[in-house]
């Protein structure tokens, strides 16, 4: 097997131009297509081999409920006009799941779980970035409701919401620069 000097072009392309997208397309991606960036989610590190990760997929009903409720927690904070303009933007979203996490006592399998869950996350995203679909990964107030719980079926003493994901072709792809990785990396003798 050769060992390459280099990052594959293809890897890196996804890597560098993956945006997190807020406007999308109206059409829903096929299931196929998130069935098999689920699937590669699962491939993501997980210490222990516990594959914490548990996906829902919401369907136009429960879609539309979450929208509801975070549209009447926002009119509680902010008003009616910031709940309408939630409610639009929200109901204009084409694909939606949750992520979860079982909950444990045990604080190092916890933290060690979530963060299992959060790489599950970045490959699902970049599985369907791959692809021309775009993702938004939310932990906003809703996802910790207690009646976001409720309209889930979830049980808050025995799991975490770790995102509420939006997917669908984005409108458009954001732009985005980052700081030269030479700010971020000391070498220790």
């Amino acid at each position: 097997m050769t060992r390459p000097e280099t990052i594959p072009a293809a890897v890196a392309d996804v890597l560098r131009h993956r945006r997190t997208v807020g406007a999308f397309e109206p059409d829903l991606p096929s299931a196929a297509i998130v069935d098999a960036a689920l699937e590669l989610a699962t491939w993501a590190p997980n210490h222990r081999k516990t594959e914490p990760w548990r996906f829902l997929k919401l369907g136009p009903e429960m879609a539309a409920a979450v929208v509801e409720l975070n549209a009447r927690l926002i009119e509680e904070k902010k008003g009616p006009e910031a709940a309408e303009s939630k409610r639009k933007q929200w109901s204009r979203v084409p694909g939606w799941l949750v992520v979860t996490c079982p909950l444990s006592t045990d604080s190092m399998l916890q933290e060690e779980d979530y963060a299992a869950c959060c790489c599950a996350i970045q490959n699902l995203s970049l599985a369907l970035w791959s692809t021309g679909v775009g993702t938004k990964w939310s932990t906003g107030d809703v996802t910790r409701h207690p009646e976001f719980f409720q309209l889930l079926d979830l049980d808050a003493t025995k799991v975490r919401v770790v995102g509420l994901i939006w997917y669908g072709y984005p409108q458009a792809n954001p732009q985005q620069t980052r700081t030269p990785v030479s700010e971020f990396v000391r070498t220790l003798p």
